[in-house]
């Protein structure tokens, strides 16, 4: 069972991650389906694109958009699947909705996407948590490697590009090679920042 263009995917364990383990309780963090926070962007591949070559295969673990697994209400108030939806808990997913896939124990971007970690903000005249626009690279990809950026650089990016994802309990900015404008020296007294509800604590 293969399609032409696009992966076919399910859920690695549920479509939304709306709950956190507190001591022997389980809160649900959020009720609405409709916010894409709160929908699973991880996946398991069941099949790949039969006319599209790329390095993912069959049983990979993948990090994909939003809008696959998300549900919505039509205008008449009725609850839907996304327009991905396949069947039985089985969704297509095009490949520009695929950001990174999981082998030999690591994440690796797929094609010019890349991820950037943020840092916390240590100015005391801005009232921010986090750095603007700045982060540490924490997956790379081969366009940024030949710009001599690589894991572990500190960047500044183009502000409203990044997209706000949880990968391994990292809160992290997903964005593509040409959203990145500014490497920095890394002066090595820069502190990641990851809120608490990322890990899930």
């Amino acid at each position: 069972m293969n399609s032409l263009y696009d992966f076919i995917v399910k859920p690695i364990s549920n479509r939304y991650n709306n709950s956190v383990k507190v001591g022997d309780k389980t809160l649900i963090t959020n009720t609405n389906i409709e916010n894409f926070k709160a929908v699973s962007k991880e996946a398991l591949v069941i099949s790949t694109p039969s006319n599209i070559n790329t390095p993912i295969n069959k049983g990979d673990r993948i990090v994909i958009h939003h809008n696959v697994f998300r549900r919505f209400y039509d205008i008449k108030g009725v609850e839907k699947n996304s327009r991905s939806y396949f069947k039985d808990d089985m969704y297509f997913c095009a490949l520009d909705q695929v950001y990174a896939y999981f082998r030999d124990n690591k994440w690796n971007t797929i094609f010019d996407r890349c991820f950037v970690k943020p840092i916390l903000n240590r100015s005391k005249v801005i009232n921010s948590v986090e750095e603007y626009c700045t982060g540490i690279v924490k997956y790379d990809n081969k366009t940024l490697n030949d710009l001599g950026i690589l894991n572990g650089t500190l960047v500044t990016f183009k502000p409203n590009r990044q997209f706000e994802m949880v990968i391994d309990n990292e809160r992290l900015y997903c964005m593509k090679s040409n959203d990145i404008v500014i490497k920095h020296e890394y002066k090595g007294n820069e502190e990641e920042y990851n809120p608490s509800w990322a890990s899930g604590c």
